[in-house]
């Protein structure tokens, strides 16, 4: 992992073992997510997750899941959540859009703000590809709401066609389609597409003046390209970015060797930990 730029260098955060738990809850409108606590005497920070395209709340290698016991480890809380459509949620995947995304990111907001045992004025957020892309949103127009923002794997606006403009013609003409991703199939509307011009993320970042790292694969060349601006255009005094060197877009959390995952986790729980 290369280091390209960090204000605080040379803090180090320590870790407790204090035991921590989790349970699932149903927010508004059907959205299934699941609460991770720490052991603690008063209101601890949190962190709201928000997964990527065609994932689901433990994300990709149960990367998010791995992620919030390693908040917890750090006497942070955790909530994360299922899109409507995707994972455990209501809603079917066709009616999906970037729109209600955002939506969903305030619903998942607003439980944790309103948990007692959650310091409201600490609450941080992470996105995951797509997901960064909400939170940037999510960010931006509620610019009070976070004090940190971690960005995994995201790069910029994410075009109508990126999937082929044969699939978006389909879906505009029988009102939704089945892709097969290789990995899962999915079932998108034509609303979706659509959806995606919705916002400017580049617009909407410099909207966000709290703490931000950025986290991207040097082999993952949209995130890659974005990195350096994103660290630029920080509005903040306190940034990060991390290049994660030979890293793919899920940081090959897929095959056997686990040490690019592990670290983008921990640098990742050592960041919100710094920044509250």
């Amino acid at each position: 992992m290369m280091l390209l730029l960090t204000i605080a260098s040379g803090v180090t955060v320590a870790q407790d073992d204090a035991a921590w738990n989790e349970y699932a809850v149903t927010l508004d409108n059907g959205i299934a997510a699941i609460v991770a606590e720490p052991a603690a005497d008063g209101p601890v920070p949190a962190v709201l997750m928000l997964h990527g395209f065609a994932s689901y709340k433990d994300e990709v290698g149960e990367m998010y899941k791995r992620l919030a016991g390693a908040l917890a480890e750090r006497g942070i809380a955790s909530l994360r959540l299922d899109f409507r459509g995707w994972g455990e949620s209501e809603g079917g995947m066709e009616n999906s859009t970037v729109q209600g995304m955002v939506e969903d990111a305030a619903t998942g907001y607003a439980y944790l703000a309103g948990m007692e045992s959650v310091d409201a004025s600490k609450i941080g957020v992470i996105g995951f590809s797509l997901g960064g892309r909400i939170a940037i949103v999510s960010a931006s127009q509620n610019p009070e709401w976070y004090q940190s923002m971690v960005l995994w794997s995201t790069g910029g606006n994410i075009p109508p066609d990126f999937l082929g403009q044969d699939n978006v013609d389909v879906a505009n003409a029988e009102d939704q389609i089945t892709i097969d991703l290789g990995w899962r199939e999915v079932t998108l509307g034509a609303g979706f597409f659509e959806s995606l011009t919705a916002y400017d993320v580049e617009t909407e970042y410099l909207n966000y003046s709290n703490a931000v790292m950025i986290v991207a694969g040097s082999e993952d060349p949209g995130p890659n390209d974005y990195l350096s601006w994103y660290l630029e255009n920080a509005q903040g005094s306190l940034r990060a970015a991390y290049m994660i060197e030979n890293g793919d877009h899920i940081y090959a959390v897929l095959t056997e060797d686990q040490t690019m995952a592990d670290e983008v986790i921990t640098t990742t729980a050592d960041w919100f930990a710094l920044s509250f």
